[in-house]
């Protein structure tokens, strides 16, 4: 049987070189091939003039630089760029490109579905399939990066990631970490670590070892201050409810140079945003740097929700900026393509809807 190809994609500058290693080669050897495919965007080992010819011709037998390929693409009114990308012959994701000023941030997904039924979520609609690969990740990263060199109109580079795509990127620990340090590497994409964001509904264990693994900028998925309401909102709340979740935030911020934690809280009409609440908002995150993004709720085919009025958002909002909270209400971007926050749906063939083992 012959033996499949090895996708160099699916690497990090470490595993490269233990890759290279094996050949009998030097370890910068991986160093000139992250430059190659994340710096220059080369997949051809023709084209790759510092190795030898050789190596090349053995790289070409053995091993592939496998990409997803892009599908659809829709551009908002604003700006905003959707891609549908697809990883497989059945299913595909969906990545989107926010530029605002001289920032452009990238919104990439970390699983095909996702397993967490979050009540207020298109995605948690089409159920689960699976995790993706590290190429398929980072893949993103490198086909929204082609692209917007390829647009006559895009001067903007990707200055920041957010994991807040589809799926929950602590569940896929092991790829969403080395698909994040590519982004970081000074030979890939050279984004600092405060320039990457990974947004989780509150894996407990998982943050404690995300600070020591790869200390990026965490955003927690919180949407209500009790418990009774967030396990109905964010059922995985049953298995780290509020307390365990803000004292794991705590130990991550001390971990981290004291960081701020960002507080994602989607605006839902009557359900989780009265002035009181905010009030206990205050109280929870007493104790922690904290920021809070109040997110409009977007909404979706057969949602259960409403979007809060602007001016129920606005008290909540100037109550929190009062008590010293930092607090933005954030703008809704690419609604007009669903391409804002909770909107993303891609094409998923179900397999499973279960919460996944956390442990």
């Amino acid at each position: 049987m012959e033996k499949a190809p090895i996708n160099l994609m699916n690497y990090d500058v470490q595993g490269l070189a233990g890759y290279f290693s094996e050949l009998g080669e030097t370890s910068f050897r991986a160093t000139q091939i992250v430059k190659w495919i994340h710096q220059h965007g080369i997949t051809n080992f023709g084209e790759m003039t510092n190795l030898s010819k050789k190596l090349r011709e053995q790289l070409s037998q053995e091993t592939e630089i496998r990409i997803p390929s892009l599908g659809a693409e829709q551009i908002s009114e604003d700006g905003t760029r959707k891609w549908l990308i697809n990883i497989d012959p059945i299913n595909s994701v969906e990545t989107v490109y926010i530029p605002e000023g001289s920032r452009g941030t990238l919104c990439v997904s970390s699983q095909v579905g996702c397993p967490l039924n979050c009540q207020f979520c298109a995605t948690a609609t089409q159920g689960f399939n699976r995790n993706l690969s590290v190429s398929e990740i980072i893949g993103q990263v490198w086909l929204a990066s082609k692209k917007l060199d390829e647009s006559p109109n895009t001067k903007r580079s990707i200055t920041n990631v957010v994991m807040m795509g589809m799926g929950e990127p602590l569940l896929n620990f092991n790829n969403a970490v080395m698909a994040m340090k590519l982004m970081m590497d000074n030979n890939a994409y050279n984004l600092g670590k405060r320039r990457i964001t990974l947004s989780t509904a509150g894996i407990v264990p998982r943050i404690d070892k995300l600070a020591k693994a790869c200390p990026v900028s965490l955003a927690i998925s919180l949407h209500a201050t009790n418990n009774y309401l967030r396990d109905k909102l964010v059922p995985l709340n049953k298995k780290y409810p509020i307390e365990k979740l803000l004292n794991a935030c705590k130990n991550y911020s001390r971990a981290t140079n004291d960081s701020h934690i960002t507080f994602e809280y989607v605006m839902l009409k009557d359900v989780n945003d009265s002035v009181k609440e905010a009030s206990v908002l205050i109280k929870l995150l007493d104790g922690i740097p904290a920021k809070v993004n109040l997110i409009p709720f977007n909404p979706y085919k057969n949602s259960a929700f409403e979007r809060s009025e602007e001016r129920d958002i606005n008290l909540f909002r100037d109550k929190l900026y009062k008590a010293g909270i930092m607090t933005i209400t954030r703008k809704t971007r690419g609604s007009d393509i669903d391409a804002a926050c909770g909107q993303l749906v891609g094409q998923v063939e179900k397999r499973r809807k279960n919460i996944q083992n956390t442990h």
